[in-house]
């Protein structure tokens, strides 16, 4: 179970363009059956076609500028993204999502004794803790916090268990 993230932004951005064009199209084909003067003339738009040639430099402009656009959505499309579910092991066919992951092992780090906050970042095989104690003596600290993302970790059981890197910042220094 991998399940991969919706394309939605490209996917909408796409849709509202089109729909843009087709509201302009049925204004316009409206207004000429009902006999008014339309909102974007058919002769203006075919003259300013008409006259572009193809070696033109906004012509070669804005063809570079669709292909370029065409190519991220088919990247967009093609490529994939992080999992929103991550698979557990087990025999049943069960996952956790990336959302519920990062809370429960930054609950976890936040728990340990002596840090005051912590903030994880989840990548696809790793987990970097960046971990803020008010203590003047931070000795073991960051093995504390290691075991007990190890721990909880060891509870979840992630099929692909991540590397566990913690940075540890203290706010007060040693007198």
């Amino acid at each position: 179970m991998k399940c991969r993230p919706r394309r939605t932004i490209p996917a909408t951005l796409t849709a509202l363009v089109l729909l843009a064009a087709c509201v302009l199209t049925a204004i316009v084909a409206i207004q000429l059956i009902i006999g008014q003067s339309p909102l974007i003339s058919y002769r203006s738009v075919a003259d300013a076609l008409h006259s572009t040639r193809w070696n033109d430099t906004t012509t070669l402009i804005a063809g570079g500028v669709f292909a370029l656009l065409g190519l991220l959505l088919l990247l967009a499309a093609l490529l994939p993204g992080k999992a929103t579910v991550l698979p557990l092991t087990g025999d049943l066919d069960a996952g956790i999502t990336r959302r519920s992951l990062h809370h429960a092992l930054q609950n976890t780090a936040s728990s340990v004794d002596g840090v005051s906050r912590a903030r994880l970042k989840l990548g696809r095989r790793r987990i970097v803790a960046r971990i803020r104690t008010d203590r003047t003596n931070t000795a073991g600290l960051t093995d504390a916090v290691s075991a007990a993302l190890d721990r909880r970790l060891d509870q979840l059981t992630p099929l692909v268990r991540p590397a566990v890197k913690i940075r540890l910042r203290a706010t007060r220094n040693a007198p």
